[in-house]
């Protein structure tokens, strides 16, 4: 089944399902929640992890694998939380919050997002934050942690992974705009992605393991950023990486 097929099918399911919620978790409490992110293993393992509702609270109504399905499946079954990837195809996670703003600012029955990703980068923190998102969490939380966060954003408040909500204060905080950094602008975020995990010393397989790719599919995007950065090696990419804080 194809992902597209995939989330539009969830979509109708929970519309079809929708006269009633389903039973709460422990103290009766009950969210619905869409999860989107282009990797299927990566959706169906957080649905396993969390979306036992009778012993969680979480139902999970959707999934979507890109924007335009995102938009989609978050519009017809409006959850209350969305789990939301930063790097999906057709804009990514920013993208799909400005097509939601309607439905994030309905004040009767907003839909609240949190960020859940890979990358701890600060443009990315900072840029979902900007767009609207309640929170953002890396993909290395723990499933009880992240069942808490989707309830905490669900209330809205605002949740952070360790250490980058320093990103975001420092960010509204400072009234300067950030440097352009034109040559890092190059890369695509799946690429930057990449580099900062080679960066930091990451072994082909491992970067495959982290990203839900193949290790083909890491060594393309080596050789992509090798070639736009005018680098030799991956010692001389760490360097260029460390000198921009990248690391």
């Amino acid at each position: 089944m194809s992902d597209a097929t995939e989330a539009n099918g969830t979509a109708g399911a929970a519309e079809a399902a929708g006269s009633g919620p389903a039973a709460g978790g422990p103290g009766g409490r009950h969210v619905r929640v869409v999860l989107v992110d282009d990797h299927r293993m990566f959706r169906t393992g957080v649905q396993a992890e969390i979306g036992q509702t009778a012993q969680t609270g979480v139902e999970v109504v959707g999934e979507a694998a890109d924007v335009d399905q995102a938009v989609t499946v978050i519009t017809a079954t409006r959850p209350e939380v969305v789990l939301l990837d930063v790097h999906l195809p057709g804009g990514g996670g920013g993208e799909v919050l400005r097509r939601c703003a309607a439905l994030m600012a309905d004040t009767e029955q907003p839909v609240r997002f949190l960020a859940l990703s890979v990358s701890d980068a600060a443009e990315d923190v900072i840029g979902v934050i900007r767009g609207g998102a309640r929170g953002y969490v890396t993909k290395t939380i723990t499933g009880t942690d992240l069942v808490d966060s989707i309830f905490r954003v669900q209330e809205g408040d605002a949740v952070f992974s360790p250490r980058l909500a320093g990103f975001v204060l420092d960010a509204f905080a400072s009234t300067d705009a950030p440097p352009v950094d034109e040559d890092l602008d190059r890369l695509t975020q799946r690429e930057r992605e990449v580099l900062r995990l080679i960066a930091r010393g990451y072994a082909y397989k491992e970067i495959a393991k982290q990203l839900f790719i193949s290790v083909k599919t890491v060594e393309s995007h080596v050789s992509a950023v090798l070639r736009k950065l005018q680098l030799s090696n991956r010692h001389e990419l760490t360097r260029w990486a460390t000198a921009r804080r990248l690391v």
